[in-house]
Formats: structure tokens, C-alpha cells, sequence
């Protein structure tokens, strides 16, 4: 297997709000519609995709009760967006808590010496927003690290 990961989807509860928190809330490129059951976004490197919550667990050939009574608990994962400076942090935090997303932890110094918040979409999916002088970003945007 190769080292990449192509798209990441999330199980929604309501695809059109979903994907108006992205679109017009955060800015995600996409061509598609809620319409057509899916919508899948633009992003730089990975793909990201909304997909209704109960046809997802249905896909992947999950009982649909025991995916709802994990959707209150910490789902063991954070999407993370990596921005190229400290004041990129508080800006994205702020344009997510004005989309509709629910800031969850306000942006604060980290102990691994970065800078970072997290915000939830409606769905609750968490996603954290950091910055760290020693990053360096290619000419996509695309976070350079060490292999």
C-alpha cells in the first residue's frame, strides 16, 4: 500500500447543512450539490467527503445502532488543518465559530510548542487548528514533514 490517503468521509446527519457549514461557512471548493447524495470538496492533497450517517455505516456493513451510540463519545480521531501562521489559528477558529461549528477548546500555546484550538462541525467531527514555527508548507499548501 502506498503512504496516502485520498479522501476522508464523514457520516452526516443532514447533508445540506453540512455542507453549507463547509461551503459558505468555511470555504471548501466543490462543484457539487447535497442533491446527489454525496459531496465531496476540493482540498489540497486529501479529498474530503459528506456522505448521510446511516448510508455510510450501511456501506461500510455496520449495524446503524451501534455507529449512533458511538456518535456522543469521543470518536478516537481529530481532523487537523495547519495553517502558516500563529494569528491564521484564532481566524480560523473564529470563521468555523461564525459558520455554526462550536468552539470546544479555544486556541492556547501546546506543550509540543505550537499553537492550537479545536473547533466541532455540526456533526460534532473535531477538528483541531495549529501552528508551529518549525513547519514549512510546498507551494499547495501541503505540510512538509520529516519521513
Amino acid at each position: 500500500m502506498e503512504p496516502r490517503i485520498s479522501y476522508i468521509t464523514l457520516g452526516v446527519s443532514n447533508l445540506h447543512k453540512s455542507t453549507a457549514f463547509y461551503q459558505q461557512g468555511l470555504g471548501f471548493p466543490t462543484n457539487m450539490t447535497p442533491n446527489g447524495g454525496i459531496v465531496v470538496f476540493a482540498t489540497s492533497g486529501t479529498r474530503l467527503s459528506l456522505y448521510p450517517f446511516a448510508k455510510l455505516a450501511e456501506d461500510a456493513g455496520l449495524p446503524m445502532e451501534e455507529n449512533k451510540s458511538k456518535k456522543t463519545l469521543f470518536p478516537g480521531f481529530t481532523l487537523g488543518h495547519c495553517v502558516r501562521n500563529r494569528a491564521d489559528v484564532d481566524a480560523v477558529l473564529s470563521q468555523a465559530g461564525k459558520a455554526g461549528g462550536k468552539i470546544v477548546k479555544p486556541a492556547i500555546n501546546t506543550f509540543w510548542g505550537g499553537y492550537s484550538g479545536y473547533f466541532a462541525d455540526p456533526d460534532g467531527y473535531l477538528w483541531e487548528v495549529a501552528f508551529a514555527e518549525v513547519w514549512k508548507f510546498d507551494s499547495d499548501g501541503n505540510l512538509l514533514m520529516g519521513s
